[in-house]
């Protein structure tokens, strides 16, 4: 048995010819699993409208959000029940098994019935399968990076599993290449009505292809030399984190590592997209085109910053990424508004809009059934900007102060029902939004981004600088976690500081920055999110952890 294992171990070791295959592989098997996992995040708007239709348009939008995060919420359940199975069955079987779980489950999406067929199990369902995917992701990433960096030679490793870095990148890159592929085929009406599915269908054929090359696979080198000299664990998450020099490595790579990794991430690729459709209202297409242009330039950077990381260390690449982000992500995304919608721009600077009020009578407007009413006239007015796509700052006028709001030099009254009930109480509130409305127009704010007046130049190149900060945190890390923890207990070790700081610090902030901008007015506060997170990394990681890349893993 010892013979075999050597041989196969041997096998594996061959050559560049072995080698390719091995990053080739699992890189193409994981682009297809990304791209599952990101159709939901880049079509979010327009699953907002089919499975969320039952709300008020600012909490549908938060739900469809959310439903986006309960895959990610779940992915550390997934990284602790598959990590465990990869110490103990081997990385090749357990990833096959999360290919399965995340393609079928992504398939049956583009299946299931819209709110206005079924009602709320129309919402349920969309969440369970959200939740299937992110259990199998939980446990795809861990045991792709175990599995690469165990077989890369030392000196290399770096390089090798920057390959699987790149996979999270080009499977957002493809999905929104399919949607716009579809989309321009098919047409804007036909793309929102129903054929928004075919993204979803098309996961099957993917499926089939990745089952097909993994399975000429061979187990990790690494894997069969320990299970042949008895060195395996039992108890692989007893020992990973029931051990405190275990778990505080696993500690200090969440907070040290990958919770500013996460939040640099997903604001570089997913909440640039939301910021571009949602907040600056640019066309669907055009902001799938953008970001997609900005991802094939910026991609080539996590192959670049994984082979520097070989030569001058993991650590500090990650962390000037981090410090990079916090510090200028403000001025990007001011500079974003400017070159996408130059005149959301400039009526912003001639006439800024305030809320005077009473913050008592401001209500948070989300509403989880659809059954709230958000009819003071602070509630009337900030949703009445929010929808007009009006940024604006509330100011508190003191207890029992009447709202009003000011666009520029002009000020308008807060909406007054004068005591009026009914269809009375609904068109009065309506001849107030339509005068707002009106001096919003005037002062030169624009109901949506007028696509000729786009800098689409400027804006690729901001959207790839973004690119190229996730290249820098991202790029390096794989390889630093697979050094941080012993053969034994690796695939669970490393794949749980990962997925809490990507699932749940990096999963969230979509949802949590949306809120924050729509609690305030203000289009950018949602930023503070992940430059706080980014910022804090930067010090516990600078302060506690030390670089690995001269680290042998072979224990």
């Amino acid at each position: 048995m010892g013979a075999k294992v050597q041989a196969a171990s041997g096998e594996a070791k061959q050559g560049g010819g072995r080698d390719v295959l091995v990053i080739g592989a699992s890189s193409l098997g994981t682009v297809f699993e990304w791209y599952d996992f990101y159709l939901y995040g880049s079509l979010a708007p327009i699953i907002t409208s089919h499975f969320f239709s039952g709300v008020n348009e600012t909490t549908g939008f938060i739900l469809a959000l959310l439903a986006f995060a309960a895959g990610f919420a779940i992915r550390p359940l997934g990284a602790v029940i598959f990590g465990r199975l990869g110490d103990l069955w081997g990385r090749k079987n357990t990833f096959l098994i999360t290919m399965l779980l995340m393609g079928l489950s992504t398939f049956v999406v583009g299946l299931l019935p819209s709110y206005a067929q079924i009602g709320v199990a129309a919402p349920i369902a969309l969440v369970v399968m959200r939740l299937v995917q992110g259990l199998a992701l939980g446990g795809e990433y861990g045991g792709a990076a175990t599995y690469v960096a165990e077989h890369a030679p030392a000196g290399k490793r770096g390089f090798y599993t920057s390959w699987i870095q790149t996979t999270a990148t080009i499977g957002l890159f493809l999905s929104l290449a399919v949607i716009l592929a579809t989309r321009t085929h098919l047409g804007e009406d036909a793309f929102k009505a129903w054929a928004w599915r075919i993204p979803f269908l098309v996961s099957l054929l993917l499926l089939g292809v990745s089952l097909w090359i993994r399975l000429k696979l061979h187990e990790s080198p690494t894997f069969q030399r320990m299970i042949a000299e008895g060195k395996g664990t039992k108890k692989p998450l007893a020992e990973a984190f029931g051990q405190w020099a275990n778990l505080k490595i696993v500690l200090l790579a969440l907070v040290g590592l990958t919770m500013g990794q996460a939040v640099v991430w997903y604001t570089g690729q997913f909440y640039a997209l939301f910021f571009l459709e949602k907040v600056l209202k640019l066309d669907g297409a055009q902001a799938n085109l953008l970001v997609a242009a900005g991802l094939l330039i910026g991609t080539p950077f996590f192959v670049i910053f994984g082979w520097l990381s070989d030569r001058i260390g993991r650590k500090w690449i990650i962390l000037a990424g981090c410090l990079l982000a916090a510090a200028t992500y403000f001025p990007i995304f001011k500079a974003l508004t400017v070159a996408a919608n130059p005149m959301l721009a400039q009526a912003e600077a001639a006439a800024p809009v305030t809320v005077s009020t009473d913050p008592a009578t401001c209500a948070f407007q989300f509403d989880l059934i659809g059954k709230a009413k958000f009819n003071s006239p602070c509630d009337v007015a900030k949703a009445a900007l929010a929808k007009a796509g009006a940024p604006y700052r509330v100011i508190d006028a003191g207890t029992g102060a009447p709202t009003t709001v000011q666009v520029g030099r002009v000020t308008l009254s807060g909406f007054d029902p004068a005591g009026a009930t009914g269809k009375a109480f609904a068109a009065a509130r309506k001849a107030w939004e339509g005068e707002l409305a009106d001096q919003l127009k005037v002062a030169g704010y624009p109901a949506k981004a007028d696509a000729k007046r786009v800098d689409q130049p400027k804006v690729v190149g901001l959207l790839a600088l973004l690119v190229i900060y996730v290249t820098m945190v991202y790029g390096p890390i794989a390889a630093m976690l697979v050094e941080l923890f012993p053969t034994r207990i690796r695939y669970t070790a490393m794949s749980l500081p990962y997925h809490i700081g990507n699932g749940w610090f990096g999963g969230f902030l979509p949802t949590t920055a949306f809120a924050i901008v729509a609690a305030t007015g203000d289009i950018y506060s949602g930023l503070w999110y992940p430059v706080i997170i980014a910022a804090v990394t930067a010090v516990v990681g600078g302060l506690f952890l030390k670089d690995t890349r001269n680290r042998p893993i072979e224990d």
